[in-house]
């Protein structure tokens, strides 16, 4: 008997997505130092968060077989005017379904929309030890341009900061 292959989606956030966003990020705050954050958000507090970027930034969740499988988004990197052409860029995937391919599709989709609404750059703030997104930004050509040392400490760990940082449109 032959299983029909998962399709994955990638569309705009809706806010009944808001749990399913919140329980993924909630996984990464309380059990890994992908996120610098220590407190667990509540339903509420993540539907606020992602009504405040997606109604002037671009925002996308992937799903599979009706499930939020994981979710991207970019919102303004620093509050200067100077800066409204660069963006910080967000991406995490539910634990189930790491190694599918689903950050590069959803960083592709967001990458492609910021390129289309003329943002300039794009930066990427990842912790120094986490391997698979330092892989996953690499692949779709962001670059290295900063090394904070020390700057973190979360579980026991004291942490380091990169940033990648992809150019698109020109000026």
């Amino acid at each position: 008997m032959s299983t029909t292959p998962s399709k994955m989606i990638i569309r705009p956030v809706d806010l009944s997505d808001s749990n399913a966003i919140a329980e993924i990020y909630n996984h990464y705050i309380l059990n890994s130092v992908a996120s610098f954050e220590t407190e667990a958000l509540s339903y509420e507090a993540m539907e606020k968060r992602i009504i405040e970027v997606s109604s002037d930034f671009p925002y996308y969740v992937c799903e599979i077989d009706g499930n939020i499988a994981g979710y991207c988004y970019a919102h303004p990197w620093k509050e200067r005017a100077a800066y409204k052409y660069t963006l910080e860029t967000t991406v995490y995937i539910n634990p189930l379904h790491l190694h599918k391919g689903i950050g590069y599709n959803l960083m592709t989709t967001l990458i492609e929309s910021c390129t289309k609404n003329g943002f300039h750059a794009l930066i990427a703030c990842i912790t120094g030890n986490n391997k698979a997104s330092i892989a996953l930004h690499k692949k779709l050509g962001f670059k290295k341009v900063s090394h904070f040392e020390q700057v973190g400490y979360k579980h026991n760990q004291i942490l380091d900061v990169v940033d990648y940082q992809l150019l698109l449109n020109a000026f």
